[in-house]
């Protein structure tokens, strides 16, 4: 047999067509072009290669040699490749013709004619470029057009073009004289506050200054920020404008948002701020929104990207609907993203590498990510040496050849310098790029730690030395752009507002305006736990829509070839509903997304697969055989105002959970859902569930309508294909105990429905409620295309809702002596092996909420059971899983209500250390027993 050749061309193309829906509307960032070399330039390089060769590696190694370290702790060797010598040049004095090798003039002026240097004009000039205080790595990427774009951009720079006027050099000294006059503060009034203060990073301001004000410049409307907690304080007040006193109220045990809501709010390193900056020269101002973050530093990066993403489809689409044409709509033109981090954490935590692979994918693309490392060297008590394998902790970021500029942070206008060339990169190419800010933290992690236990030496040279607010101050003073007394009043100044703020502490009472998620586009949604919040709407629809929708998703473009397979699966879709009956799972979801797309609403569903489905179920986007061209069926035939997003994304769990997080965040309108291929595969997206999607409300205030698709059920496929872990979600919920506890404001919802009907109904919930969320499903697999386990379209119609109890419908009340309380999949397992018996005295009543527990109704329908002599409650999964530690007591409190006398008892499988035996024998006898302890004893 002979070989397939790979050809990569071909793969690359096929995915681009396979994974862009034109009739979303995705477009993909622009693709700019510089002009190419001219014949001269071309000729001229060859003449002089030596030069050519000397050239490129003052780009491609001169960071090696830059000055780029404050504390000169980077052990930089001589570079051997920076010696022009090494390339036959050896005459300094001798004159080179560099038209086409060194870029003398800006991009756009006719530069094609003869242009001489001396061998020593170029040298100074490339290395005050290459190997100063900013260092530059663009020369990895492999974009001919990335990198001559840099080249023409920096070595076309003239001197006086790097020189800032007075007026932004008194700003960068205010920003850096208020950041050390607001640590100082802090340390005099509050000693034992663990406050990660900004001392020695103080050029971090400076830099988000001057990015902000480029992006305000160039027409950007929005940033989303995200960024761990060093100088987070000294960021929010002294450029994000809040509020001294709030922050002195919040350190002294207050809280920071009122007290009728019902937040338990977070630590001070965690507060946030969305303030409108307007900036000299920009058109309108520019809104910063600063988003909350657990103290899993880097987990908010992705949940930052969904939000950035979100709010740019938001715009998009209304642009379009004002009559923009489609190709003039782009991503990033008027949202960015910004994200900060640690050296440690950036090289360190898996969710940066996720994140980054996001960058360029279709349908999570954001048009480009500037990224500010905040580098101290130490990550912790972790030197560099042990935190990171390669030279820089930014070496992460050459996984997708992003450029990185490593900047001195002793030198705030090289930092302003670096940040306003990376926007400029971002905005052009509208891809992502790292700017390594090289400083150092004064103190240790905290205020309170000893970093001379594990640093000695590098502690040495830090307290030594003078802070870089004072040195840049007395530059200025030098410069005579600034007097001493000038100099002096702005710290003065500021200590004074400082005091009257703190004076104000006592007085300050959170308002409302800090739970403004309720705001703008979150407006006509209320707070769930208030009288307004409607709990349980009418989600069903009217016959002619469903069928409408029905018969749309599967609706073939004529001309469209198919698979043959697929045949099968849009006749049976269209038997199902003109019968009216079995309708199955990917039906009824089909007709959710199309419903919900008729009344005005986005639906947005990501994870791997989700395309076609793990289980070849969905096929909600349909692939020409010949062509490798893509339809999705709801958003071609439909043409409505909702779209239909099918994100097929990169096996990642953590950084796309978080990135569809995000987008719940900024839209309540969108229906967000994460599936996961299996339900087990949710544990690598763990930090997600943990600090965002089960606490957020109660930290932030924060609602989302996310849903979590979690196939679930033992099926002899293993440890690891079988279970969703049910029990660590019911154990995230605040769920009430008993009927005496009035608490119903749970965090999430956790369900377990077993039929299409039921699906339908709780995903039109999400968006019909005018309030959000989450939602966490235990999806079904072998339920999937099981007969016994569809709907008929009455049961999606008006008048119809979820139903957190399902009775059993098929056993004389009467007679029954046992009640099996079960859940999922294991009931159609039931009812057949009872048909199987003959018996009529054990009934199955199923639960399809597990959170919030349904006591109410779940009271109602045992107590019809009058003769009942037994309740057990029985599941697949082992005793120490699934949904019984959860609702043991709750059982009991039902039973309890109902004067029962014996409680409810248990019956499955054994506890275990796995979900499931990877052995077939074994996971066969299991299940047998598992049945049979339904039966014992009838």
């Amino acid at each position: 047999m002979a070989a397939v050749r790979w050809r990569p061309g071909l793969a690359r193309n096929s995915a681009r067509r396979q994974y862009h829906d034109k009739s979303y509307g995705y477009r993909e960032p622009r693709r700019f072009s510089l002009p190419d070399y001219s014949p001269t330039q071309l000729q001229n390089r060859t003449a002089n290669a030596p030069l050519l060769r000397y050239v490129d590696s003052l780009r491609t190694h001169g960071h090696r040699a830059a000055r780029i370290d404050p504390l000169d702790l980077l052990q930089r060797e001589e570079v051997a490749a920076l010696n022009p010598r090494r390339y036959g040049l050896v005459d300094d004095a001798q004159k080179y013709d560099v038209n086409g090798i060194v870029w003398t003039n800006p991009v756009g002026v006719d530069a094609d004619t003869k242009e001489e240097w001396t061998l020593g004009e170029i040298t100074q000039h490339l290395r005050a470029l290459y190997v100063g205080r900013i260092a530059y790595e663009y020369m990895h990427s492999p974009s001919k057009t990335e990198r001559l774009w840099f080249s023409h951009l920096l070595e076309s720079q003239r001197p006086h073009d790097a020189k800032l006027d007075v007026r932004e050099k008194a700003r960068i000294h205010s920003l850096l004289a208020r950041s050390e006059m607001f640590d100082q503060f802090l340390q005099l009034k509050f000693p034992n506050l663990k406050r990660y203060g900004l001392e020695g990073g103080e050029s971090m301001l400076p830099a988000l200054d001057a990015l902000f004000a480029s992006a305000a410049r160039a027409g950007v409307e929005n940033i989303v920020l995200a960024m761990p907690h060093r100088g987070r304080l000294n960021l929010l007040t002294g450029l994000l404008e809040y509020s001294p006193a709030a922050l002195f109220h919040k350190i002294k045990g207050g809280a920071e948002f009122p007290e009728d809501l019902g937040a338990s709010g977070d630590v001070i390193s965690h507060l946030t701020a969305s303030p409108s900056l307007q900036y000299d020269g920009a058109p309108i101002p520019v809104k910063v929104t600063l988003l909350p973050n657990p103290s899993h530093l880097e987990a908010v990066n992705p949940v930052a990207l969904g939000k950035t993403r979100a709010k740019q489809f938001a715009l998009l689409k209304e642009l379009i609907r004002n009559g923009m044409p489609l190709e003039e709509c782009f991503p990033g033109d008027k949202v960015m993203c910004v994200q900060l981090h640690g050296d440690g954490s950036f090289t360190g935590q898996g969710v940066i590498m996720e994140s980054l692979g996001l960058s360029n994918l279709p349908h999570y693309t954001v048009g480009g990510t500037v990224h500010i490392v905040v580098n101290n060297s130490i990550g912790y008590t972790t030197p560099a040496s042990s935190a990171h394998s390669g030279l820089y902790s930014s070496d992460i970021g050459k996984m997708i050849n992003a450029p990185v500029l490593h900047v001195n942070g002793d030198y705030p206008e090289d930092v302003a310098r670096a940040v306003e060339t990376a926007f400029k990169y971002r905005n052009y190419f509208r891809k992502d790029i790292i700017v390594d800010l090289i400083v150092y933290r004064r103190w240790g992690h905290n205020e309170l730690d000893e970093p001379a236990f594990t640093q000695p030496l590098m502690y040495d040279k830090i307290r030594s030395r003078r802070s870089v607010p004072v040195m840049y101050e007395d530059q200025l003073i030098d410069e005579e752009v600034l007097s001493k007394e000038e100099a002096t009043d702005v710290r003065t100044s500021y200590k004074t507002h400082l005091t009257s703020e703190f004076t104000a502490t006592d007085s300050y009472t959170p308002t409302a305006a800090g739970a403004s998620i309720l705001q703008e586009q979150w407006s006509g949604m209320v707070w769930p736990a208030s009288s307004a919040a409607v709990r349980d709407p009418e989600t069903g629809v009217g016959h002619d829509v469903l069928q409408h929708v029905g018969r749309a998703s599967v609706t073939v473009p004529e001309g469209f070839e198919i698979h043959p397979r697929l045949q099968r699966h849009v006749n049976s879709r269209l038997r199902a509903i003109e019968k009216g009956e079995g309708i199955d799972w990917a039906t009824a979801e089909a007709m959710v997304f199309g419903t919900l797309m008729l009344e005005g609403h986005d639906v947005r569903i990501s994870g791997q697969d989700v395309g076609r489905g793990t289980f070849s179920q969905r096929h909600a986007m349909l692939v020409d055989q010949r062509t490798e061209d893509v339809v999705v069926p709801l958003n071609a035939v439909l043409q409505c105002e909702g779209k239909l997003e099918l994100a097929n994304s990169s096996l990642s769990e953590l950084a796309v959970l978080g990135f569809e997080y995000g987008v719940s965040w900024e839209r309540p309108g969108i229906l967000p859902i994460w599936e996961a291929q299996f339900g087990d595969f949710f544990n690598g997206a763990q930090v997600i569930i943990d600090t965002f999607i089960s606490s957020a409300e109660t930290k932030w205030l924060k609602q989302s309508g996310i849903v979590m698709l979690l196939p679930h059920g033992l099926d002899g496929a293993g440890p690891e294909h079988s279970s969703s872990r049910i029990e660590r979600m019911l154990q995230l919920t605040n769920d009430r105990y008993d009927f005496d506890d009035k608490m119903t404001n749970v965090n999430m919802h956790v369900v377990f429905p077993t039929t299409p009907a039921q699906y339908f109904h709780l995903l039109r919930r999400q968006l019909h409620r005018n309030y959000r969320k989450p939602l966490i499903v235990a999806s079904p697999k072998g339920l999937l295309r099981l007969p016994a386990a569809s709907s008929a379209l009455a049961d999606l119609a008006p008048g119809q809702r979820f139903q957190p109890v399902l009775d059993d419908v098929e056993v004389d009340k009467s007679v029954v002596k046992r009640v099996v309380c079960v859940s999922g999949k294991l009931c159609y397992d039931l009812i057949k092996e009872r048909q199987k018996r003959q018996l009529s005295n054990v009934a199955f009543v199923r639960i399809e909420e597990l959170c919030p527990f349904p006591f109410e109704q779940l009271s109602r329908t045992l107590g019809q059971y009058e003769n009942v002599e037994e309740f057990i409650w029985l599941q697949e999964e082992p005793r120490n899983q699934g949904a019984w530690p959860h609702i043991e007591c709750r059982l009991n409190a039902v039973l309890e209500r109902l004067s029962v006398k014996r409680g409810i008892s248990y019956r499955g499988r054994k506890q275990d250390s796995v979900a499931a035996p990877g052995q077939a024998k074994l996971y066969g006898a299991q299940q047998k027993a598992v049945l049979e302890a339904a039966f014992v004893g009838l």
